[in-house]
């Protein structure tokens, strides 16, 4: 394996544990993780990070040049909860850092990027189960407007300049390593930690909201699979759907209380309820099955008593 890769946003959710995992796979010297934060002890002790914008192309290159960058993971984004609350913040963020890599690309600075996109580009008008590739995709949140944008800018610089960019459309990304990060999702990871931190836990979404989900070490492992798929199988530019599990709060509760069985949980819907009602309760991720053979691992019952398992360790 002799790619060099610069992860933008390593700091995040996803971006914490793909660093990790790619340093196993190309070595710790060949993964450059960078944030406008620094990481925790385990990403700065185990190999290169760099304090980097993802706005700011001119840094970016340099570090591109520094390294001999060949890949780019562009992870860093405002989510959709918060985007919500700083709109044009949010599109700043998720539209230049994208632009920037894009153009890196095209002046062949780098061979490929990464850029995740989200069950967020679908909207209330968008078939809510086993939702397909190709369908209505109205948007009613920031946070999807700018994923829907990024993908068609992705496919574009593909099309127009032949820029090898690739692209999931995640589902909630669960993981007991890394704290929610301001997702609508995110009562699906802070559920586990309040169940053994505190016996109970208080949702933001009514109990029979379902929406499509996975499990990080599932993510992570799509990630890099889509990445390692040789070109001529990747045959959508704009980006693939990805699912694994769906489940509702109430399901997710009755999991954890087979293991801790004093648990209780009770429903608060606040605005984030709205962004969920507006998103699919399963997808069909068919295509990316067929075209780089992904299959997940986990289902909701292996991931929470993996969590659990992790979090009490």
């Amino acid at each position: 394996m002799s790619e060099t890769i610069l992860i933008l946003g390593a700091s995040g959710q996803i971006g914490n544990e793909l660093t990790q995992k790619l340093r196993t796979i190309y070595g710790n010297d060949n993964v450059i993780a960078s944030d406008i934060r620094e990481g925790n002890k385990e990403m700065m002790d185990s190999g290169p990070f760099e304090i980097i914008d993802a706005t700011d192309k001119e840094t970016i290159l340099k570090n591109i040049q520094k390294y001999k960058v060949s890949q780019v993971y562009l992870l860093a984004a405002m989510l959709s909860a918060t985007a919500e609350q700083f709109p044009q913040k949010a599109w700043h963020l998720n539209m230049t850092s994208l632009l920037a890599v894009l153009d890196l690309a095209k002046e062949k600075h780098i061979k490929q990027v990464y850029w995740p996109s989200s069950i967020a580009v679908f909207g209330p008008t968008t078939p809510k189960e086993n939702t397909p590739q190709k369908t209505i995709m109205e948007p009613s949140t920031v946070y999807g407007i700018s994923k829907i944008s990024g993908e068609f800018w992705c496919n574009y610089y593909h099309e127009k300049f032949g820029v090898d960019v690739r692209s999931l459309r995640y589902p909630g990304i669960i993981s007991w390593k890394t704290k929610p990060g301001g997702g609508t999702t995110d009562y699906a990871v802070d559920i586990y930690f309040k169940a053994l931190e505190q016996g109970n836990y208080e949702c933001f979404l009514s109990e029979e909201t379902r929406l499509p989900m996975m499990y990080m070490n599932d993510a992570v492992n799509a990630t890099i699979q889509l990445m390692q798929a040789n070109p001529e199988d990747i045959k959508i530019r704009t980006s693939y759907n990805l699912a694994a599990i769906d489940f509702t709060p109430k399901e997710i509760a009755l999991e954890i209380k087979k293991h801790i069985s004093n648990f209780k949980i009770t429903y608060q819907p606040d605005f984030r309820q709205k962004i969920a009602d507006s998103w699919p309760s399963s997808i069909n991720d068919s295509e990316a099955r067929k075209d780089w053979n992904w299959q997940h691992e986990f289902d909701l019952a292996s991931m929470t008593a993996d969590i659990l398992k992790n979090l009490k360790a």
